[in-house]
């Protein structure tokens, strides 16, 4: 079975950061939804919301999913935020590779997205959209994590030791401290 680690989590836990970081620690491609959705559309996510609608942008980025989980090559999975809220999509990552769920409170999410410029689901109230959008992420996050880091004042590449530590445990049939 080809290796996979794919980071899920809310919009602004690190998974892009952490991914790039990740990946390059392992020798590993990194790929990251959203960054596979704009360039197969040639369009921004804002600009697939605006002009299409949420609804468009969640098949793109099942798209972008099922392509990243069928390459035959190492990767690092950087998943889009609400990748989860699908169920063919949840059962899509159980079944492609490590699923590590970068968990922060929703405090550290707001902190981190500033005034949710270029996210669309942010754009009147970030601090309450994300509290809102994690009460319903929070459970399919926990049902699917085979390892969760929680990154509240950790930096990427802790993040990515973390990970690290714990892969490189279950490779070798162990449980890591």
């Amino acid at each position: 079975m080809t290796e996979r680690i794919l980071l899920i989590g809310m919009m602004g836990a690190g998974k892009t950061t952490v991914g790039k970081t990740l990946a390059a620690r392992l020798g590993w491609r990194h790929l990251d939804s959203d960054a596979q959705v704009e360039a197969r559309t040639g369009r921004t996510v804002p600009d697939i919301f605006a002009q299409q609608g949420e609804a468009a942008f969640r098949e793109e980025e099942a798209r972008a999913l099922a392509e990243a989980v069928g390459l035959d090559e190492p990767v690092v999975v950087s998943v889009a935020g609400g990748a989860v809220l699908d169920p063919t999509n949840r059962q899509l990552l159980s079944r492609a590779g490590s699923v590590i769920w970068l968990r922060a409170d929703p405090a550290t999410l707001a902190a981190r997205v500033g005034s949710g410029d270029g996210r669309p689901l942010l754009e009147n109230d970030p601090a309450a959209s994300l509290t809102r959008l994690d009460a319903v992420r929070r459970p399919l996050y926990q049902e699917l994590a085979d390892h969760t880091v929680d990154v509240d004042g950790l930096s990427a590449d802790q993040t990515a030791e973390d990970i690290i530590r714990w892969w490189s445990g279950m490779r070798i049939g162990q449980r890591p401290a």
